[in-house]
């Protein structure tokens, strides 16, 4: 199978490729589809399997079926994976023993490639007596911290950072130093952070009445539900942090309400889980399966997104059965309950073939109905599986008065009653920024078209950068069936173009639809008032959505994606400049760096070079130590180190790529924090020299899109792979458009 475009053959060679030392593994994207599904259907008996196997590879065919990456990645390797993506860790308790084991349990599940979610509501408040050492308690964000930092030191499996979210309760004493957390550019970098919200507290809100804040029975303050909500709102318009949760409509809607509570979910958003919970996903590839696109008569194929339906439950629930566990809790958790997260992606393109736009009223009518025949081709398809393998053992026939079971239809409901069901719970929506573009650059999950064309900028061996337009699949597949020329339909609306209100509403249609949750960010424009954006969550509330996420251009997160005016033509790739000679004298300083695991000190010299502007810039650096055990590696390190330093540009990154090294013999704490290794010690040291709290250089990078330029401008984000400024933040996520790179977990 070809790929659609150089991105997606780029994304499978460096992502989702199996490439075993000594040869062999994966030739083709035909042969990564046939290695999971022979994987997956070891699960079946073996007089099944030839037939179950050829069922899952027709399914991934064409790009119709995405399992996520951790399936794609690790299936039938051998590797000492996990196949799922998300993890909900076990409850923190309120000791110190206990939350370092816990802190160990989520490193292990990070270390196969699992992304962990927390509620760290249940550690005492900051302030709180210590019972027994006379001491007070550091509260639960002193701990976030610590888990931070122990993300920084774990590279997952497939050279994937960990991710994790962290949630407080929002009557937690400690809430408001947890909303005003992200303030802080340098913190809690590894963590998405979710405020979980009651009823009770809505309805305060309503009222404009207090709100106590307690942990263990006792109150320790009163404040008014408005300011609260004011101060969690101001610091999601300045952050784009913190999400909320409505955490009781979660439990209300919840399939396993009889048998389990939750109180936090997984990175992204999608899987509202218990303790110890765990979801392995994958998505409906909608774009994939419209009839005539742009035609009078597109229409989806639902006799095909059915049968896919059916088929895409019967391989996640293999997939339970053929992954492996960071833990033996997580392990018992998902063969008790069986959860999992089918999705769908390729929405906004599918509706684009349709010729509806996103956001209006025929875009939530097609959607719902398409989520409809997801839902009950998904019930269904479980319900006979339970008759065939047995119902999960957390069944329980009380299921079908929940919510997602009471809408479904007789027939559907008949066969549960008969047969139980094979999996607790069966939908979500889950990030699909890296298999989207490996699907030829599909709309990612339920979110509209963020560019429909651009220039990525691809580096290349000696250092220069060539361009490569990008082009969205439905945008691609216009071209090619009506011409290069062709005036492109209304439906052809990009995020720039929609409102707060467009994203509220297609969430809103699908969450009714989904058993868990969706992962979705809600684009609001920079000029966006703070009374506006404070409205769409109560909006998002009153529209029965679980959970909201927005995104606002702001000076702390940076201008994600912004607009600028078109230009001409692409400007042509940046040479990178010559090293400079050095001159005879340079300013610079010398650190001294205690690492407590060495006798002798470190000394780090940065001496710098003055700038065009006439400010300074790094320009070569030093290490020195009387310990000579480090003496190669110093000298190594910092020659290459200083080669970047006098090419010149923004060399935050040095930084950034040092302080990510874990040394397998551990790190220390030094200052008042953990760090991984020596290297990151000195990453530290020239972050203090470059301060990086403060604005850093402009740079730029545009693309062109249909009739402006998706654009970067001064505070835009850089990709933390590849370097190029330009990450959207979309699904939870970041994403970046020239090289793939997906942090979502």
């Amino acid at each position: 199978m070809a790929f659609d475009s150089p991105l997606a053959g780029e994304i499978w060679n460096g992502k989702y490729r199996f490439k075993p030392r000594g040869g062999g593994g994966d030739d083709s994207v035909d042969a990564t589809w046939d290695r999971i599904a022979a994987a997956v259907a070891e699960a079946e008996t073996p007089k099944a399997r030839a037939r179950w196997r050829a069922r899952f590879r027709e399914a991934l065919g064409g790009y119709r079926f995405l399992p996520a990456g951790r399936i794609i990645a690790g299936a039938g390797t051998g590797r000492a994976v996990t196949l799922f993506n998300c993890f909900v860790m076990g409850t923190v308790p309120d000791d110190l023993n206990g939350i370092f084991e816990h802190l160990r349990e989520a490193a292990v599940t990070m270390q196969q490639g699992g992304g962990v979610g927390m509620d760290f509501s249940t550690v005492r408040p900051a302030g709180a007596a210590v019972r027994g050492v006379g001491a007070e308690a550091s509260g639960p964000l002193s701990f976030m911290d610590v888990w931070d930092s122990m993300c920084r030191t774990i590279m997952s499996a497939g050279q994937r950072r960990g991710a994790m979210m962290g949630c407080l309760r929002i009557d937690h004493p400690d809430i408001e130093a947890f909303i005003d957390a992200k303030r802080d550019p340098a913190r809690l970098r590894n963590f998405n952070v979710s405020v979980l919200v009651p009823d009770a507290f809505m309805a305060a809100l309503e009222a404009d009445a207090d709100w106590p804040l307690t942990f263990g029975g006792e109150t320790y303050r009163t404040v008014r539900a408005t300011d609260l909500w004011a101060r969690l709102m101001r610091s999601t318009y300045d952050a784009a942090e913190p999400g909320v949760i409505f955490i009781d409509r979660v439990n209300a809607a919840n399939n396993l309400a009889h048998c389990e509570v939750i109180s936090a979910s997984n990175p992204c958003g999608e899987q509202m889980l218990p303790p110890y919970g765990a979801c392995l996903l994958g998505s409906i590839n909608l774009a994939r399966l419209v009839r005539d696109p742009f035609e009078a008569g597109a229409a989806m194929d639902e006799d095909a997104l059915t049968d896919l339906t059916q088929t895409a439950v019967r391989m996640l629930d293999n997939v339970i059965d053929v992954s492996r566990f960071p833990l033996a809790a997580q392990e018992a958790e998902a063969k008790a309950k069986r959860r999992i997260g089918l999705g769908i992606t390729g929405l906004a393109d599918a509706l684009i073939f349709c010729g509806v736009r996103y956001g209006s009223d025929a875009a939530v009518a097609l959607t719902s109905r398409w989520l409809d025949v997801i839902q009950h081709a998904a019930y269904r398809a479980s319900a006979l599986l339970a008759e065939e393998k047995g119902a999960c053992p957390a069944y329980d026939p009380a299921m079908l008065d929940r919510p997602n079971l009471a809408r479904l239809d007789e027939e559907t409901r008949d066969l549960i009653r008969q047969h139980g069901l094979r999996n607790g719970c069966l939908t979500s929506i889950a990030p699909t920024g890296t298999t989207s573009l490996l699907a030829g650059n599909v709309s990612s999950g339920i979110e509209p078209v963020f560019a429909f064309d651009y220039v990525r900028k691809v580096l290349q061996p000696d250092g220069s950068r060539r361009e490569e337009a990008v082009e969205d699949y439905a945008l691609a597949l216009w071209r090619r069936l009506k011409g290069d020329d062709a005036p492109l339909p209304e439906a052809f609306v990009s995020a720039q173009t929609l409102t707060p209100s467009d994203h509220l509403r297609m969430q809103a249609a699908a969450q009714a639809r989904v058993d868990s949750s969706i992962s979705k960010t809600i684009n609001c424009p920079e000029d966006i008032s703070f009374d506006d954006f404070a409205d769409v969550y109560v909006q998002g509330f009153r529209m029965g959505c679980k959970g909201l996420t927005t995104y606002r251009p702001n000076a702390i997160t940076g201008s994600v994606l912004s607009v600028a005016a078109p230009t001409p033509e692409s400007p042509p790739a940046i040479e990178p400049p010559p090293l400079e000679p050095r001159p005879r004298r340079l300013a610079g300083s010398t650190y001294k760096v205690r690492w407590p695991l060495d006798a002798h000190a470190v000394y780090v010299t940065i001496n710098d070079i003055e700038d065009a502007g006439g400010g300074a810039r790094p320009f070569e650096i030093f290490v020195n130590s009387k310990n000579m055990a480090h003496y190669a590696w110093t000298v190594a390190l910092t020659r290459m180190i200083s080669a970047v330093f006098r090419r010149g540009g923004d060399v935050s990154f040095v930084a950034e790529e040092l302080k990510a090294v874990f040394d397998p013999a551990g790190g220390a704490w030094m200052e008042g924090a953990y760090t991984p290794s020596i290297p990151a010690a000195i990453g530290d040291v020239i972050a203090r020299h470059l301060n990086l709290g403060a604005a850093g250089s402009e740079t730029t990078s545009s693309g062109d899109t249909l009739e402006q330029t998706a654009a970067t401008t001064g505070s835009g984000l850089a990709c933390p792979h590849c370097g190029t400024p330009g990450l959207l933040r979309k699904e939870g996520c970041d994403t970046c458009l020239s090289c793939g790179y997906s942090r979502c977990g």
